[in-house]
């Protein structure tokens, strides 16, 4: 049995749509016939080369790491106790930690130092009819939730990323009443991060930060309190008008998903006294900041990946309580590499979702 699958046959070249065997699922594994499969900025990454040193890719090779899908088939050791039946809605956990180290028995397995795989960094990914998962990496979903694959599939992703991500910053007590809090970069991650600052900023001032009036019109709409377009403009000029709407020329905490040098430079200037910046965006190899304002005012620096199990049951949770609003379009396998290029280039607001058949 054939499938068509979008695969890379080398770093910095288009993606090829192939017809290829479907796979066989392993003994603990679950083949999907895909429903949805997000695009996100990290794809593009993978194909430009960002990840060649710590994820290298066998080629040809299936990307694709927001999926969703029904189950088509069960492998020889699928325990009965699981109870998945051939056309349940399940949305992959893309995080396959080794289940051994330290980090998988804390629950983070998204932070593996045993031998963990990422799906679509490793394993066969989704931009295919279908693929093969580990059984105990399938989260199903109800009735009503799997009639729109479209929607669940980012929340591998975009949904989870920067719900991680504003946890810490909740939990190193830096959101509340009286405070401001700031999202850098309102595309897929953002989107969704603005909501989150609401939903677990326990009253906290929400300001959006973007480089176009249409991506702020979007973090309002997911209730972004402020929002401020920082294309071109100095530290000075952005504390200007952070002083205008907050009456503070400072934040106390920025979740940045961008991850750029400009970005996070910025972010750790706006940040006041003891203010923290979680960062999941992976725009630029490395940032730098001045020494002594990181020590001498206290600010702290979070690092944030992806998400693990719990997050991920989490934000579904969320999006199935309706508290989640989704910013998605629909595209096809077959426009996938100008899908891509616009996604390099920044000019995607919100997730693309590639819908299967």
């Amino acid at each position: 049995m054939q499938m068509r699958a979008a695969r890379m046959h080398g770093y910095r070249q288009p993606l090829s749509i192939d017809e290829v065997p479907v796979p066989d699922p392993g003994p603990d594994e679950i083949l999907l016939k895909v429903a949805a499969t997000g695009m996100c900025r990290s794809d593009y990454q993978l194909l430009d080369g960002y990840f060649e040193g710590p994820f290298p890719v066998d080629l040809p090779y299936i990307p694709g790491h927001e999926v969703t899908g029904r189950v088509a088939g069960l492998g020889s050791a699928v325990p009965k106790s699981v109870g998945y039946s051939e056309g349940d809605m399940v949305v992959v956990n893309p995080s396959w930690g080794d289940g051994t180290c330290r980090q998988c028995r804390e629950g983070n397995e998204n932070l593996c130092s045993g031998n963990g795989r990422w799906v679509g960094f490793g394993p066969p990914g989704g931009f295919a009819e279908y693929m093969a998962v580990e059984c105990r990496h399938a989260i199903p979903v109800s009735e009503d939730a799997a009639k729109f694959p479209q929607l669940l599939a980012p929340m591998t992703d975009a949904g989870m990323t920067p719900y991680r991500g504003m946890k810490k910053l909740r939990d190193a007590g830096k959101l509340g009443p009286g405070r401001t809090v700031a999202v850098t970069g309102i595309g897929g991650l953002g989107s969704y991060a603005i909501q989150y600052a609401k939903l677990l900023g326990g009253g906290a001032t929400v300001v959006a930060f973007a480089r176009s009036d249409g991506k702020l019109d979007v973090a309002r709409e997911n209730g972004a309190d402020y929002g401020i377009n920082v294309r071109d403009k100095s530290v000075e000029a952005v504390q200007d008008e952070l002083e205008r709407l907050t009456g503070r020329r400072t934040v106390h905490a920025i979740l940045d998903c961008v991850g750029s040098e400009a970005s996070v430079s910025m972010g750790f200037d706006l940040l006041g006294p003891e203010g923290a910046l979680a960062a999941v965006g992976l725009m630029s190899d490395r940032v730098e900041h001045r020494q002594f304002p990181f020590v001498g005012t206290e600010l702290s620096y979070l690092g944030s990946f992806w998400g693990n199990h719990l997050d991920l049951v989490e934000v579904l949770s969320l999006a199935e309580a309706g508290l989640v609003t989704h910013n998605v379009t629909e595209v096809g396998l077959d426009d996938i590499n100008e899908n891509l290029e616009a996604i390099g280039r920044g000019d995607v607001v919100g997730r693309q979702v590639i819908v299967f058949d």
